[in-house]
């Protein structure tokens, strides 16, 4: 797989080449141009694996060049650099990831070669996003068809306590096992099943699987929280919390080691019912916990209005916060709320080494959830990736009681 650099800066330009040739045995490729460097993308994408992009060009600046990079369907890997503000680098990688591109970092000009070396080998470890997980949205009939065929599946990603690195609990979080396509990600189906009126049923069987699940590690010495995924539109039923407490019942769950995670991808059509409905939870020690604060419609009118105990802070404010002042200042700021109200804090996002050493020195922050802690796995895998995770701590915990 080769390497395309596009900067319109001659000298720039042969930097990067230079240093590139040193960190990798990769062909490289300088453009001096976006409209070059797509001209060649279309000749010849898929041999292309990295395209280091400049965002302040001429013509056509990176921005523009995002855009058409996605029109074009690439699927390799982007890194974006610039010399403008930190700001307008964060933003242009939200927009770049929002186009379903990987991006592997934005980073501020002059890159060092230390640095660059770091981007190339976080780039090798780290697998492209399934395959399909941007694609179109599934055929609702077929969703329907796959859900009362009982092809939806759970995978599960394990929390920890970040004092001590305890597993806490795990996240469900579902699959749809299609017979033709395989696995199926959320990101294409969750939103038909809102839109064509299939949302409760496909979280109740997740809940009955997840439950499930749960009862297997009970009897395999393993008592673990089990966090599901609803909405406030999915939990607007009066009759919501008879049917967790029944599930809960028929399948040996204790009801304060389930935590509902509240995700809110559409304003609520009957927010009466949602409050009803949450309070009685709470009142029967079910975990409520807000999931991915300080995106979509999960706000501070809700933190006032719904009694929720848990806040999961999004990615977007966790994920290399360390050496982002704006996400740091979210993230500070987010925490300092939640103690507040005395709310205990999940940090999604913890992608790597540096994202948990920021978390235990910062000595904030209760449970971690990420890819550098374990990636969403099968039921059954969960036991063997326990003693593996036993193991890791030693190197990850241990040395900070020296």
């Amino acid at each position: 797989m080769k390497i395309l650099v596009i900067d319109d800066d001659p000298f720039i330009l042969k930097v990067l080449t230079r240093q590139l040739t040193l960190a990798s045995s990769k062909e490289i490729i300088a453009c001096s141009s976006a409209e070059q460097a797509l001209n060649l993308l279309e000749q010849d994408g898929g041999a292309i694996g990295l395209v280091i992009l400049d965002l302040q060009m001429p013509q056509m600046d990176g921005i523009e060049c995002v855009r058409h990079l996605a029109h074009l369907g690439y699927q390799g890997r982007v890194l974006l650099l610039s010399g403008e503000d930190e700001r307008i680098l964060s933003t242009a990688q939200s927009l770049a990831r929002a186009h379903g591109l990987n991006v592997l970092d934005a980073v501020k000009k002059p890159i060092s070669f230390e640095r660059l070396c770091q981007v190339l080998a976080q780039g090798q470890a780290a697998p492209l996003l399934p395959k399909g997980s941007h694609g179109g949205l599934c055929d609702p009939a077929d969703l329907a068809r796959g859900i009362a065929s009982g092809e939806l599946i759970n995978h599960y990603q394990p929390k920890v306590v970040l004092a001590n690195g305890a597993v806490d609990g795990v996240e469900a979080l579902v699959r749809w096992q299609h017979p033709r396509q395989g696995i199926i990600y959320p990101d294409q189906f969750i939103s038909v099943a809102e839109q064509h009126g299939m949302i409760e049923e496909l979280s109740r069987c997740v809940m009955r699987q997840a439950l499930s699940d749960a009862r297997f590690w009970r009897q395999h010495g393993l008592s673990l929280n089990i966090a599901i995924n609803v909405t406030m539109n999915n939990i607007s039923s009066l009759l919501f919390p008879e049917f967790v407490t029944q599930m809960a019942m028929e399948t040996g769950m204790p009801l304060d080691h389930l935590v509902l995670e509240v995700t809110e991808s559409q304003l609520m059509a009957e927010p009466l019912k949602a409050l009803d409905s949450v309070a009685r939870l709470r009142l029967k020690r079910i975990g409520l916990s807000i999931d991915d604060f300080g995106t979509g419609y999960s706000s501070l009118a809700q933190l006032r209005d719904f009694p929720f105990n848990e806040l999961k802070i999004d990615r977007s404010f966790v994920h290399q916060a360390s050496r982002d002042p704006t996400r740091k200042a979210i993230f500070d700021s987010t925490l300092a709320m939640a103690e507040q109200l005395g709310m205990s804090t999940v940090a999604e996002g913890v992608e790597d080494a540096e994202d948990w050493d920021y978390l235990q020195k910062l000595g904030r922050c209760h449970l971690a959830q990420g890819y550098f802690i374990a990636r969403p796995m099968p039921a059954e895998k969960i036991v063997d990736w326990l003693q593996q995770w036993h193991h890791r701590l030693e190197g990850l915990i241990a040395p900070r009681k020296k």
